[in-house]
């Protein structure tokens, strides 16, 4: 098991945010957290990556016990965090935002014996080989988000974090990015993805788990919640 949450409880000064957390991400796999706004899906994960202090519970990762630990060693040990806000740099070129993700993670290995270099990210992004130069302010949303992931995977994680990875994207874009994660995922990646679009996560997920108010109401695979428009009804329709 690549990660493990167990019985995870953050609080926002006295408001208990996350309660009883419990999920996991085998190596390889692409998992889902789904639910509608405000239910804590990216407090899980800023909480999984230092970012939001965990009052209780633990965060194991490849056997160790990551709670706790500030961020920057979180993604040392082979954690990426691809943020919902993105925060590029505007005044830094691509090339440079992409430097500033270099950073110790893992070693090549068999599963993906390339690691992730500037030219490995051209290939992958071709959209923004030609703007490596421009500025980070000049490029679309799209492309900000792409350099956003790009970034995280010049770290060489095992793991990616992606906080709503399509959201305000044209849906030609979303399409480019849905396709990029399964890429990322094809070399090696795993994935714990937050993703408003359930189109785009179903397309990508081998399994989910479902938020509801600061906990999990459902987990299962892609096949489980078709066969249960109850939990589609409780935890995702509006």
């Amino acid at each position: 098991m690549l990660l493990e949450v167990r019985d995870l409880n953050t609080y926002y000064g006295a408001s208990h945010v996350l309660q009883g957390i419990s999920l996991t991400v085998n190596s390889g796999e692409i998992v889902a957290l789904l639910g509608r706004n405000g239910m804590g899906k990216s407090t899980t994960l800023k909480s999984i990556m230092g970012l939001s202090k965990a009052r209780s519970g633990s965060v194991v990762f490849e056997g160790r016990d990551i709670t706790g630990h500030p961020p920057y060693q979180v993604a040392r040990w082979g954690i990426g965090y691809v943020p919902e806000e993105r925060r590029i740099f505007p005044n830094l070129s691509v090339l440079d935002n992409l430097f500033l993700g270099v950073k110790h993670g893992k070693k090549a290995g068999a599963g993906d014996p390339e690691p992730w270099t500037v030219e490995r990210f051209f290939h992958h992004f071709p959209r923004l080989e030609a703007r490596a130069q421009q500025k980070g302010r000049f490029l679309s949303g799209g492309e900000q988000q792409m350099l956003t992931i790009g970034r995280s995977l010049m770290g060489n994680p095992r793991l990616l974090l992606v906080d709503e990875p399509t959201e305000g994207l044209a849906p030609l874009l979303v399409r480019e990015v849905r396709d990029i994660l399964a890429e990322i995922n094809k070399a090696g990646v795993s994935i714990l993805l937050v993703e408003h679009n359930l189109k785009v996560a179903m397309s990508l997920a081998d399994r989910l788990y479902l938020m509801g108010k600061a906990h999990i109401g459902f987990s299962g695979s892609i096949e489980d919640l078709k066969a249960n428009p109850q939990a589609r009804e409780k935890y995702l329709e509006v």
